[in-house]
């Protein structure tokens, strides 16, 4: 009987973890959102035009797309400046460069990866 108590507690919270994880990648999913973030990364707020031309193989549609879904998750400010010709500023908010962190430990993996799949360096054959 404990042990069945047992299996059902780690299953849960294995599950409970899993469902976490799903939430906060579900934040990030979508081609372009990550080099949104990292273009983000590097200053305080870009026009919407910087990040055209910043990522230029994004269309205006999908780059629009993008940066209102991580406005509603919460991880980007979008401000409307009332001028002509109009314009838009987005910006990280605190739970925004909140995964910094996160972002540069997926870089360092990415390097690492890279490192280990990398060929290496062929044997002359005798």
């Amino acid at each position: 009987m404990q042990k069945e108590l047992n299996d059902y507690s780690t299953r849960s919270r294995r599950e409970g973890c899993a469902s976490q994880m799903q939430a906060a990648l579900e934040c990030l999913e979508g081609r372009w959102k990550l080099v949104i973030l990292s273009q983000l990364f590097a200053g305080e707020v870009m026009r919407f035009s910087d990040l055209q031309r910043a990522i230029p193989l994004v269309s205006q549609k999908m780059l629009i797309q993008q940066l209102r879904q991580l406005e509603q998750d919460g991880i980007l400010t979008r401000k409307v400046y009332a001028q002509v010709p109009p314009k838009v500023e987005y910006g990280l908010t605190d739970l925004g460069w909140s995964l910094r962190p996160v972002f540069v430990a997926l870089l360092d993996w990415a390097e690492l990866r890279r490192k280990m799949l990398e060929p290496g360096p062929s044997v002359p054959a005798e």
